[in-house]
């Protein structure tokens, strides 16, 4: 799924035109790359929680040559879903392979 068909479901689901609802994902997006560029940890109740964790300085091989590499410090983000979001996935990922699944989730936007 692309942010185009994100923004379809959106405007679909709510009646906002897709420019507006283009403005408002892209201001989405934007906030959360700045809180997490910041060191700031987002908690979506819910959904899950993003936050970014420090890689240490470490020499990595090149596997093709074998010769080694320092690879510098790095911040990577984070994401971890919440139980709701696993129970979710896991319901849905089961139906559609053909297991039972208990009861589809309450308020979606779109399927």
């Amino acid at each position: 799924m692309t942010k185009a068909d994100i923004v379809t479901r959106i405007a679909n689901a709510t009646g906002i035109t897709k420019l507006e609802t283009e403005i408002l994902v892209d201001g989405f997006f934007k906030t959360m790359t700045n809180a997490l560029a910041n060191g700031d940890h987002i908690e979506i109740r819910g959904f899950g929680t993003f936050r970014t964790k420090r890689r240490s300085s470490r020499m990595a091989r090149n596997p093709r040559t074998g010769q080694e590499i320092p690879v510098s410090e790095q911040f990577v983000p984070i994401f971890k879903p919440s139980k709701e979001l696993r129970n979710i996935i896991d319901e849905r990922q089961k139906s559609i392979s053909g297991s039972p699944a208990e009861s589809e989730p309450a308020g979606e936007l779109a399927t």
